[in-house]
């Protein structure tokens, strides 16, 4: 750990810092030691450089043809910002597997030797892992403009799209924040990762118009987190098909994502603090 974890005191011995101040410092520290540690591994960062590309030109040029939108329009268009959807939630799982690796090769312990706020910890990864998705957001952007979608709205939108987007991200880093506390090995939060993350992308609008599906399930979909930030970027990038559905998260999908946002991270970001400190004092 460097100098920047250790207490800062003036001469007289009394502390510089707040408490705040301290934990503050402490998150920048330990966000950027995770930062330095993908730059010495970088297929770290394959989740967010090449499994964008995969999923775009899979479903643009495999299964996009037998997919049809309601009252027409361009498929590509539609896809691009049902992957923002997919790719600020998955987030997620890779928060979970880097905690629990962490936790598995004993860094945790030596944390907690340390004198640092137990709240940085957590908070440093996932301002960390946030950091990543802005290189996913490039190279999904990139890949979005190589197959044919396009800005129609202006810079304005786009950039709120963008916002929203990577403050979902963030409220995601916390729930796997949560889940990495609650698993044991980074084998389990890949596999909850496969049966959590996935069914939720693709029980969403990120891919296909809910319209066709059952009708308990259309709901579900529709109340979809992701299908919420899913239809927000269509409505603020523009270019996509209206589809008329009345379910109030479709009606009002910017509100919708800043809704489950702070719920997310009310619920989790405490949560996952109160499990940290429980591993870390018993």
């Amino acid at each position: 750990m460097t100098a920047a974890s250790l207490p800062v005191t003036s001469p007289a011995g009394e502390p510089i810092l707040t408490r705040a101040g301290w934990a503050v410092k402490n998150t920048w520290v330990l966000c950027r030691r995770s930062i330095a540690r993908i730059a010495r591994e970088p297929e770290q960062l394959s989740d967010v450089t090449i499994q964008p590309v995969i999923f775009v030109l899979l479903f643009t040029y495999v299964f996009g043809s037998a997919i049809h939108l309601p009252g027409g329009g361009s498929y590509h268009q539609y896809l691009i910002s049902g992957m923002f959807g997919m790719a600020m939630a998955g987030t997620a799982p890779g928060t979970a597997v880097g905690l629990t690796a962490d936790m598995s090769t004993g860094l945790i312990d030596r944390f907690r030797s340390l004198p640092i706020a137990r709240s940085a910890v957590l908070a440093g990864r996932t301002l960390a892992d946030l950091a990543t998705q802005l290189l996913g957001i490039v190279v999904l952007t990139g890949t979005g403009l190589a197959v044919g979608w396009r800005i129609h709205n202006g810079i304005g939108d786009a950039l709120a799209a963008l916002a929203l987007s990577l403050l979902f991200a963030f409220a995601m880093t916390w729930a796997g924040a949560c889940a990495g506390m609650l698993l044991r090995s980074p084998e389990s939060a890949q596999a909850l990762g496969f049966v959590v993350f996935l069914p939720l992308s693709f029980v969403s609008n990120a891919f296909v118009p809910t319209q066709g599906m059952p009708g308990w399930l259309r709901d579900f979909a529709n109340w979809n987190p992701i299908s919420a930030l899913a239809a927000a970027c269509r409505r603020l990038f523009g270019g996509s098909p209206a589809i008329n559905i009345h379910a109030w998260p479709m009606q009002h999908p910017e509100l919708a994502v800043l809704a489950w946002s702070a719920a997310l991270i009310a619920v989790f970001a405490p949560t996952a603090v109160y499990l940290y400190r429980r591993k870390v004092l018993r």
